[in-house]
């Protein structure tokens, strides 16, 4: 009778009440967003089969847009999660990797043929393993605060914006795809390798957490000039951007070593008197 009838199970019961209950939209907003980017990202590729060129790379700057949306209204919504960070980052290799690739081979490096397709595999599996790395290091808990304020390596979407610099190039009106492919693929495999290098690129994750009072009005006017500059010269303000960011990644790496310096001369003084104490006793 008992396997006929087994015993009531009061905490099978509340499992299953768990696993029906209602989940916080603030939890789901964020994914929303990265679904959204993914989807900019596919649609980018079949643009640009269509001939749609400029409308392919500003569906791909859209993306890498929302991936810097995602994951601060993840934080502000306290809706951060880990199935996000996978979601993200499988977004992120599509987008950035796989759609960007695409794109960068349909607009000139198939003129490279077998070469130009290597190139294509050489930014995919540079922005898979940059990701792979990325996720790794979201799990140490022993990286100082500090280093948080750096990527080790470009960023994968930093690195889909730059990478489309030629593009950008072409649409002001540079004869990029009659002349331009082996400087185009020499270019992606330099951003490839930007990608998975241990150079330190700054965040700017803490970028805005706090304004001062005095700079506000200032902000908001830089705001509408930027904004109108790149409404009115989209490409040009690109093409601005991402040589501007080229020239300050040594500026990145200086401005880590120096706070990696005065870190290690910080622990180094911490940890003597300690060992004289020990020494004493």
């Amino acid at each position: 009778m008992s396997d006929l009838f087994p015993p009531f199970e009061p905490e099978r019961v509340e499992s299953k009440r768990a696993r029906f209950k209602p989940i916080p939209f603030r939890l789901i907003a964020p994914n929303v967003v990265t679904l959204l980017a993914l989807c900019l990202g596919l649609t980018a590729m079949r643009l640009v089969v269509e001939g749609k060129l400029e409308t392919a790379t500003i569906c791909i700057l859209i993306a890498a847009a929302l991936d810097g949306v995602d994951g601060r209204l993840a934080r502000m919504l306290k809706g951060t999660s880990r199935f996000g960070a996978e979601l993200d980052s499988l977004s992120d290799f599509v987008n950035f990797g796989v759609a960007t690739g695409y794109v960068l081979w349909i607009f000139v490096l198939h003129d490279l043929r077998s070469f130009g397709w290597i190139i294509v595999l050489t930014l995919a599996c540079a922005m898979a393993l940059r990701l792979a790395r990325f996720n790794v290091m979201i799990d140490d808990p022993d990286r100082p605060d500090w280093q948080k304020n750096f990527f080790v390596g470009m960023p994968a979407p930093a690195g889909a914006i730059t990478a489309m610099l030629p593009l950008y190039l072409h649409a002001i009106g540079l004869p990029v795809q009659e002349y331009g492919a082996p400087f185009v693929g020499l270019y992606i495999l330099f951003i490839a390798f930007l990608t998975i290098s241990r150079i330190p690129c700054y965040a700017g994750k803490t970028l805005g957490a706090r304004v001062p009072r005095d700079k506000v009005l200032p902000i908001f006017v830089a705001v509408v000039v930027v904004a109108g500059l790149l409404f009115a010269y989209p490409f040009e303000m690109l093409s601005l951007v991402v040589v501007t960011y080229l020239a300050l990644i040594p500026v990145s790496a200086a401005r880590y070593r120096k706070l990696e310096r005065e870190y290690n001369a910080a622990a180094a003084a911490t940890a003597a008197p300690a060992e004289a104490r020990s020494d004493i006793a």
